[in-house]
């Protein structure tokens, strides 16, 4: 082992030895998977995290899949350009050695990220099947082509001498670029913008993700699982380009983001951002991707400066400016970083630099390479979603989205099943989709509307009644708007499960169909006095009917009292002005 080490220190260790550390690296960039997993799952709601981790195991079980049948020969065929416009070496099952074998994991993690980056933007919405379809898709021919461009001895940019040493371009900016267009595509998540109907001014509303705990312990592992990937090219352990050097930059630019990201979100906010500054972390991890080998500390204090604003600056114009809905912030760490990065190395590169008297050369061949990037995963991606959008389609339903993946795409009640009941929520609608209605589908069957008798009154014509819902959640906007109608002022909502079967709703857990399945629904409380009791029913029907079975139910009950804590008062005269208990 001691002269292994020797061998890397003097840069004239042998395949075997650079075939080892390929592994090390690439066992350390695949656990990487795990922290975009948390970070994903952590920063979207609980009612999607079993779809978020579903996403993360399968873009990369997939891609390895299609990788190794396709992208690999694409990307590090000896004949770069006949791999790309004919047909790629598909013996690799047979003739490669150890160091090549280890060359194709390595870059099969680094695949796998650029396809994993996507996932992030899109979460809370995207079918799962397309999901699959665009995913198998970037790891077949899209990060491929473009990375032979810049990895492969034979690539035109290799040989202009772009450097993106562990991938700022050709793996973040492809992510980013993807990640950006399926959001833009997409639509925002329902509740995401609110329009003003006076105004007509769009205002982005918060939806929390719910664990900054899962979001923390992502960012400390991806932050950890960086060493490898920006380390396990480098040939040497000392000097600028070596291990050494490339551990001290992945460090710098990270923490130095974070601090500006932590004091930049304090003074704009009033408050340090949590989510913001872990964003930032990342930011600077992507930044200063590309350069690790090629700046030193001082350079990757200026890259992390820039990313810790840039990631904040970003969001905003995301959320404010374009109303493109990022749910964990993927566009501005790997897209707006990923660019920045990549033109970094041509302002502080040691050797070359703008700022180092290298002159503008190799600036330009950076601004040319991330350029062609860009256009290339533009085209592509465009491309791909549409094929998808108008065939499978790109994103579920408004009854699917509310209800959450896990439940409709996968059969989960929920993937935190020690947790169940679901806690209260609130639900709103975005200005794109307005209020939800569900379709009649084949799987339904149109039921007879049976009118409701009316209930009477008490002695002296003041009942106190409580009208209990249980509907489905999608039409939760146009209930709320028909009770404000009639001059309801408020009401309890909770979200529940029902347990019962459903006509077409057969779900399975590990291949078994289930005998009763577990339904999300809102269960709305309602306890009026001065608004009748029929014409909250009445009201409830009109606004719930569809005429297909899961339509709801509705109870009415006597209250015997209602006590008002603030002032004392009981019964009708503690309910005036707000029909709510």
């Amino acid at each position: 082992m001691a002269e292994e080490i020797v061998s890397l220190v003097t840069g004239t260790a042998n395949s075997t030895v650079y075939a080892v550390w390929y592994l090390i690296g690439a066992a350390l960039v695949f656990f990487m998977q795990c922290g975009f997993a948390m970070v994903e799952a952590g920063f979207t709601r609980a009612k999607n995290a079993g779809n978020i981790i579903m996403k993360n195991l399968m873009d990369f079980c997939i891609g390895t899949v299609v990788f190794i049948l396709l992208g690999f020969g694409l990307m590090m065929a000896e004949d770069y350009v006949m791999g790309v416009i004919g047909v790629p070496n598909l013996g690799i099952f047979t003739h490669y050695d150890n160091f090549e074998w280890s060359s194709f994991v390595f870059n099969l993690v680094f695949c796998a990220t650029a396809a994993t980056i996507v996932s992030g933007a899109m979460a809370e919405r995207t079918k799962f099947l397309a999901y699959c379809i665009y995913s198998g898709v970037i790891s077949a021919v899209i990060y491929p082509i473009e990375a032979g461009w810049v990895w492969n001895p034979q690539g035109w940019l290799a040989k202009l001498g772009f450097i993106d040493f562990a991938g700022s371009a050709a793996i973040h900016t492809v992510g980013g670029t993807a990640a950006l267009i399926g959001a833009a595509m997409l639509g925002p998540r329902i509740g995401k913008y609110i329009k003003d109907a006076k105004t007509g001014k769009i205002t982005a509303k918060a939806i929390p993700g719910h664990s900054l705990t899962l979001g923390a312990l992502g960012c400390f592992i991806l932050w950890f699982g960086w060493y490898g990937f920006n380390g396990a090219a480098a040939t040497q352990l000392d000097g600028v380009g070596g291990l050494a050097s490339i551990f001290v930059t992945t460090t710098i630019a990270p923490a130095v983001a974070s601090c500006v990201t932590m004091v930049f979100t304090w003074i704009r906010y009033g408050k340090p951002d949590v989510s913001m500054t872990l964003n930032a972390s990342l930011a600077g991890l992507v930044g200063i991707t590309a350069g690790c080998a090629t700046l030193d500390a001082l350079g990757s204090i200026f890259v992390g400066i820039v990313s810790g604003f840039l990631v904040v600056i970003v969001v905003e114009v995301m959320d404010n400016v374009l109303h493109i809905d990022d749910p964990v912030g993927a566009v501005a760490v790997h897209f707006a970083n990923g660019i920045w990065g990549t033109i970094a190395v041509g302002l502080f590169a040691v050797d070359g630099g703008l700022f180092y008297g290298g002159g503008f050369r190799q600036l330009g061949v950076q601004l040319l390479g991330i350029c062609s990037i860009l256009a290339w995963t533009t085209v592509t991606m465009l491309i791909t979603f549409t094929i998808i959008k108008k065939t499978v389609g790109l994103r579920v339903s408004p009854e699917e989205e509310i209800g959450g993946l896990d439940s409709y795409e996968h059969g989960l009640e929920s993937a935190y099943a020690d947790f169940l009941p679901a806690v209260p929520t609130v639900m709103t609608t975005t200005y794109k989709e307005g209020a939800a209605s569900v379709a009649t589908t084949k799987d339904t069957v149109p039921v007879k509307v049976v009118p409701t008798k009316a209930r009477s009154t008490d002695a002296e014509g003041r009942p106190i009644s409580k009208v209990v819902i249980v509907m489905k959640q999608s039409k939760f906007e146009e209930l709320k708007n028909a009770m404000a109608e009639i001059g309801v002022t408020g009401m309890t909502v909770t979200q529940v499960l029902g347990c019962g079967i459903q006509a077409g709703k057969t779900t399975y857990y590990r291949g078994v169909a289930r005998e009763i399945n577990l339904l999300p629904k809102i269960k709305v409380e309602i306890v009026v006095s001065a608004v009748p009791v029929e014409a909250v029913v009445d009201a409830a029907k009109k606004s719930l009917y569809t005429g297909n079975i899961g339509d709801g139910k509705i109870f009415v009950y006597d209250v015997e009292n209602v006590i008002k804590v603030r002032t004392g008062e009981e019964g009708y005269d503690a309910l005036q002005g707000e029909d709510q208990w």
